[in-house]
């Protein structure tokens, strides 16, 4: 009996030292610097009730990769990035639409809706380059508009934030 408290009590000692520092809200630390912060609607956070990623932490969550066509680009573009969903998720988004906001404040509220029915990413890398603020990094938000021509209409235009810095869920 007291062997396998022992046994017990080592395993779950291990098991907590082995999983790495999480806040009271449920997601770990960003180790590298801050691309994404999620606030608002949600309930998971690392602290003062915000999300906050950084590069590893979504690559984590799932690379999805997308060629279609945007009206800032010539032709077809291999863009990769995480489904926006997944991300969403990861922080417990509970809402009904999402205020995206760039680095020079311009935002764009976006339907839920539209992340959790197409497969809407945050592009991390066009053409296997890296995005920098100067071409519309570090995070860029991407529409499937070449598979479902529906969303090439001007409102869902004007969702593909460049230069994202933060999501609001509401």
């Amino acid at each position: 009996m007291r062997q396998s408290l022992r046994a017990l009590a080592i395993a779950v000692i291990f098991s907590l030292c082995c999983a790495g520092p999480l806040s009271a809200g449920g997601l770990p630390p960003p180790s590298g610097p801050v691309v994404l912060t999620v606030d608002g609607a949600i309930s998971k956070d690392n602290g003062d009730n915000k999300a906050r990623f950084d590069m590893d932490m979504l690559k984590k969550l799932g690379i999805h990769k997308m060629s279609t066509t945007t009206s800032w680009t010539d032709g077809l573009v291999n863009f990769e990035g995480i489904l926006v969903r997944d991300i969403l998720k990861a922080a417990g988004a509970k809402g009904t639409q999402v205020n995206a906001v760039a680095l020079d404040e311009y935002s764009s509220l976006v339907p839920m809706a539209d992340f959790t029915d197409y497969n809407v990413i945050l592009a991390y890398s066009m053409n296997g380059e890296i995005l920098t603020p100067r071409d519309k990094g570090p995070l860029w938000i991407i529409y499937p508009w070449t598979q479902h021509p529906e969303l090439n209409v001007q409102d869902k235009v004007s969702h593909a934030v460049w230069q994202l810095k933060r999501l609001t869920v509401q």
